[in-house]
């Protein structure tokens, strides 16, 4: 393709090696990409809140994309744009009828962060529910007061099976009720309002800044982000990607560990 006017990059496992870092070769790289009035767009599974020490190293202040596409975010003002949630009812539905084919599964929340006012805690989980992250946030509450109010994604833990295993019966279960996908394999699945994928929020980022799907580059490496490779016009999966995601791209480049995602910018840039 020609140079591109956007650059969409998942974090974890794509933007991020394996430490957790962004490297020197990659901020250079991101810093030549924003000199050239391109914008660098993170596109994550994560909430607004975990955006900014990403968004630090980067450099970045543009607008970023949370919870899988059920949120965009604006760095620099610290600011909720937009929000495609579930609704209580339907959360309920969801995780009683999740409940009867996955027994014992755990399940959280994540709500919405309009602003630093913002009343009420964003992420709820019911008592033993174990992110495969780390238990540092946590806020325990029952089961009905988790799903009692509306989310942007719903998080469904089962210690003893895989996201892949799990993520195959909630789709049987759910059809496109909800959309259901998983960015790690430790027995966690995602579950956002139905059509809610990091594409739809792309989308709504691309309409803000003014460019066509075609001059857009996407990378990533796990399932929740198939629907944005397959979106954008040239879709970039990681080496180290889920196999799913190296079927669905355009093209496969090094993996996180090797400055995969600055390798293929250094084309252009």
């Amino acid at each position: 393709m020609q140079k591109p006017r956007l650059i969409a990059s998942d974090i974890d496992g794509t933007l991020l090696d394996p430490f957790e870092q962004i490297t020197v070769r990659t901020a250079a790289m991101i810093r030549r990409v924003i000199a050239a009035d391109t914008p660098f767009v993170l596109v994550s599974g994560r909430p607004p809140r975990w955006i900014p020490p990403v968004a630090d190293m980067a450099g970045l202040d543009g607008y970023a994309v949370c919870a899988n596409g059920a949120i965009v975010y604006d760095i620099a003002a610290a600011r909720v744009l937009s929000v495609h949630g579930l609704d209580a009812l339907v959360l309920h539905d969801v995780v009683h009828a999740l409940a009867r084919v996955l027994p014992g599964i755990k399940v959280a929340t994540e709500r919405a962060e309009p602003g630093p006012d913002s009343a009420g805690a964003p992420f709820a989980t019911e008592p033993g529910y174990r992110n495969p992250w780390g238990d540092a946030e946590s806020n325990v509450r029952p089961r009905a007061e988790v799903l009692g109010h509306t989310a942007t994604k719903l998080l469904v833990r089962h210690e003893k099976m895989t996201s892949e295993e799990m993520s195959l019966a909630a789709t049987e279960l759910l059809g496109d009720a909800v959309d259901v996908t998983f960015s790690t394999n430790r027995g966690l699945i995602e579950i956002s309002a139905p059509g809610v994928t990091k594409a739809r929020g792309l989308a709504e980022v691309a309409e803000l800044v003014g460019v066509a799907r075609d001059a857009i580059v996407a990378f990533g490496d796990m399932p929740n982000d198939i629907e944005m490779l397959r979106w954008a016009g040239h879709g970039v999966a990681m080496a180290n990607a889920h196999a799913e995601v190296l079927a669905a791209a355009d093209e496969v480049t090094a993996p996180n560990s090797q400055d995969g995602v600055a390798m293929v910018l250094e084309r252009w840039f």
